[in-house]
């Protein structure tokens, strides 16, 4: 069993293991494949699709195995690399320290936002995006988004998700208005004055190529996605009686049939179920 630890406590070695795997996988082109991925399934409740990865009650297991996939990849290449996650509630600021230069880089620069600093710079020359509808070649960001301020979630926030024991209610989707954790914590139940809440509005803050279906291409996806999923850990903690809904498929005639994933369906690409996905003893701790 491995660690991910907090990218606060990571030594300067580790930080510079992370990055050099991060950049051999994109050098030999799995990167792009799992930006491809999370674009491919990044289905919005308007359509009328199955929805596995996102406005769905799968955004929890769909995500840890996704992470699970890259971090294979990444512990192939060294075997003592895992991911960091960042928790956004304390590390607020667009100076913390994984935005420094000798781990994610910084914002981007007035007028394009294209990123200048940090193993991750296009002008580096090993990191050319190629994957999403950008013309651009360089990674985008603007932190916090200055023009039109928008702030990193409270812990009174995050709080908020945590405390609701229900998982997720009918319609399953962005719109979920009984409640439940998943939509709460995905960020989609905000009052009508304030757009996004919680893991949404991470992205937003971050900008650039973190707000749409191609956000892997910015690295610092992985340490947000890896607290989202520490999250769920500590949701499953708090409400021990209360377990992944829907439990069972939904009924013939319900819109969302064949468009949600229930319990024991098996989620694309990797044929396992979100009860496969509930635990994941044995395989990382979080420190």
């Amino acid at each position: 069993m491995y660690t991910r630890q907090n990218q606060k406590d990571l030594t300067g070695a580790q930080k510079k293991r992370f990055t050099a795997a991060v950049l051999e996988l994109k050098r030999n082109g799995t990167y792009d494949a799992f930006v491809r991925t999370h674009d491919r399934y990044f289905v919005p409740d308007r359509d009328r699709k199955l929805r596995v990865g996102h406005m769905s009650p799968s955004f929890f297991p769909w995500h840890r195995r996704y992470l699970l996939e890259f971090e294979k990849e990444l512990r192939a290449l060294d075997p003592g690399v895992s991911l960091p996650y960042w928790d956004w509630t304390t590390d607020s600021s667009p100076v913390s320290s994984l935005w420094a230069d000798d781990f994610l880089g910084g914002t981007g620069r007035e007028g394009d936002r294209q990123v200048m600093t940090g193993p991750f710079a296009y002008e580096r020359g090993n990191w050319a995006i190629t994957v999403g509808v950008t013309e651009a070649r360089f990674l985008t960001r603007n932190l916090g988004r200055p023009g039109n301020p928008i702030s990193l979630p409270t812990p009174a926030e995050l709080q908020w998700a945590l405390d609701d024991p229900l998982y997720d209610s009918s319609p399953w989707d962005s719109t979920a208005a009984g409640g439940g954790f998943r939509n709460k914590l995905e960020g989609w139940a905000a009052p009508k004055s304030e757009r996004w809440r919680n893991h949404n509005k991470v992205h937003q803050w971050i900008g650039g190529h973190m707000t749409g279906g191609t956000a892997p291409n910015d690295p610092a996806f992985w340490l947000h996605h890896a607290f989202v999923d520490l999250l769920w850990d500590r949701w499953q903690q708090r409400h021990p009686d209360s377990g992944y809904l829907p439990a069972a498929p939904l009924a013939p005639g319900d819109l969302q049939r064949g468009r949600v994933i229930a319990l024991d369906e098996p989620m694309p690409p990797w044929d396992v179920t979100p009860r496969e996905m509930y635990g994941h003893q044995g395989v990382y701790r979080y420190a």
